[in-house]
């Protein structure tokens, strides 16, 4: 079965508290996902670090529950480490 937008971002929002979640269904299927994590928590790690700690808040269900996710991540105000 297939995870929410609602749930993909619970599941974030749970590991990385200070993150600001924005989630977008690419393909209307509920199956392919972008979303958009902002977290001043990522400021000074590099990319690699903030993907992994969003996949790891996801709990190894990329590729299971959850197909496909186009992720990005961000500091507050736009800015990239």
């Amino acid at each position: 079965m297939a995870m929410t937008a609602a749930e993909i971002e619970t599941l974030i929002v749970r590991a990385i508290p200070d993150a600001q979640v924005e989630m977008t269904d690419l393909a209307g299927d509920g199956d392919h996902f972008a979303a958009r994590v902002t977290a001043e928590s990522f400021r000074g790690q590099p990319r690699v670090a903030q993907h992994k700690a969003v996949y790891q808040a996801l709990g190894g269900r990329m590729g299971g529950t959850l197909h496909a996710l186009q992720l990005t991540t961000l500091i507050p105000e736009g800015t990239r480490p």
